[in-house]
């Protein structure tokens, strides 16, 4: 379609279009109203406002400082209220709901088994109970014509010391809905090589992973995922564009990093309002996705956490048109990027492409047709009778 015949999508034909979902924590997207709800249900007195609509406030004033350390700190809340089977299973079902209803067709969500053991639950039960909660948020999606599916990345805290132990379950648990590991936290001392036994032995069982690298810290953090420890995947990687020279004139040149990073179509899972929060951005107009998109790397759009940033898919998608003037053939580049790069078997990808995501965006923009000719005036009596 040529850019004559597209117009910008609109806030609701974004919604419906279908979306890939890389890079989502579970404990950052919960409903502000299931926060206030199993607080109250498990005694936990520590929440600053018990007020659905005021909490959520809360958290993404809290995210906003500028901090990725203080960005961090509002997941004590969240984490408080996920220690139970109970918990557990609402947000993971709620969490795979709210995805569907904002026309994510394939999402993988990621947490810390680790955090969500202050009440007795082991480490296995965390993960089975939420594959649960996913299922049952896909069979609710379900019903209401909505379709999904939801893959688990099992997450270790890279200032503790369970990453391989968290790597032997993501890999027990390949077959039953884990797709994948990562690691997380604070990347200023901490170090992915700190865990290369974990990532020797996901390697050594052809699992995957994704490293939360090129956040908070620069191309070191990068070049350690890449080069030292094997990532699949970048969790953020917008500091990549530390080694990305843009001249006067316009011209670009690559530094060896970054060069690699682009040849070898590793996937950077970016995620533009929570980049701006954790001050790797200053605004969506200069956010580096824009650069990176013209230059043709393996960028994904994702939301990080959902409840901190105020944000969905579609707000993230509604965020890049209004800045770069995007269009639907952007959207679906994103989001096909996203699916290339999912944990998913070759085949299996491959059928969401181009039976899901293909004819979903096709749909969309074959709707200017409709529209135009709504919009043309009926033909006089006159020029009937003629």
């Amino acid at each position: 379609m040529t850019s004559e015949l597209s117009n910008l999508p609109t806030a609701e034909q974004i919604r419906r279009a279908p979306k890939v979902l890389l890079h989502d924590h579970l404990d950052g997207g919960l409903r502000p109203g299931t926060v206030v709800d199993l607080a109250r249900e498990i005694g936990y007195t520590g929440l600053p406002e018990t007020d659905p609509e005021k909490l959520g406030i809360w958290f993404r004033e809290a995210a906003d400082s500028g901090s990725l350390e203080r960005y961090l700190e509002t997941f004590a809340h969240t984490c408080a209220v996920m220690q139970t089977r109970e918990g557990l299973f609402r947000v993971a079902a709620e969490c795979a709901e709210d995805l569907a209803a904002d026309g994510v067709v394939y999402a993988e969500v990621r947490y810390a088994p680790e955090q969500h053991l202050e009440s007795g639950l082991r480490l296995e039960e965390v993960v089975e109970i939420v594959n649960e909660g996913f299922r049952e948020g896909e069979r609710r999606a379900r019903e209401r014509g909505q379709r999904i599916r939801v893959g688990a990345l099992l997450t270790a805290m890279r200032h503790a010391a369970r990453a391989l132990e968290i790597a032997e379950l993501a890999n027990r648990y390949r077959d039953l809905g884990v797709v994948g590991f990562d690691i997380a936290g604070a990347e200023a001392g901490f170090p992915p090589t700190r865990h290369l036994d974990a990532f020797e032995y996901l390697k050594r069982e052809n699992n995957h992973f994704t490293i939360h690298a090129g956040e908070a810290f620069g191309l070191p953090s990068i070049w350690q995922a890449l080069q030292w420890c094997g990532a699949d995947r970048l969790g953020h990687g917008v500091r990549i564009i530390d080694d990305i020279e843009v001249a006067d004139d316009g011209s670009v040149t690559l530094g060896r990093l970054a060069s690699y990073v682009r040849d070898k179509r590793i996937p950077l899972e970016l995620c533009p309002t929570s980049n701006l929060q954790t001050g790797a951005a200053t605004s969506y107009a200069e956010h580096p996705i824009g650069l990176l998109r013209r230059l043709q790397f393996r960028c994904t759009v994702n939301t990080d956490n959902r409840l901190m940033s105020d944000t969905s898919m579609s707000r993230e998608f509604e965020h890049l048109v209004r800045t770069f003037r995007y269009t639907l053939d952007d959207l679906q580049w994103f989001t096909v990027n996203g699916m290339k790069s999912a944990f998913l078997p070759f085949d299996e990808r491959l059928a969401m492409i181009n039976d899901v995501i293909k004819p979903g965006y096709a749909e969309l923009r074959s709707e200017w047709l409709f529209r135009q000719s709504a919009t043309t005036p009926a033909p006089s009596r006159e020029s009937d009778a003629e």
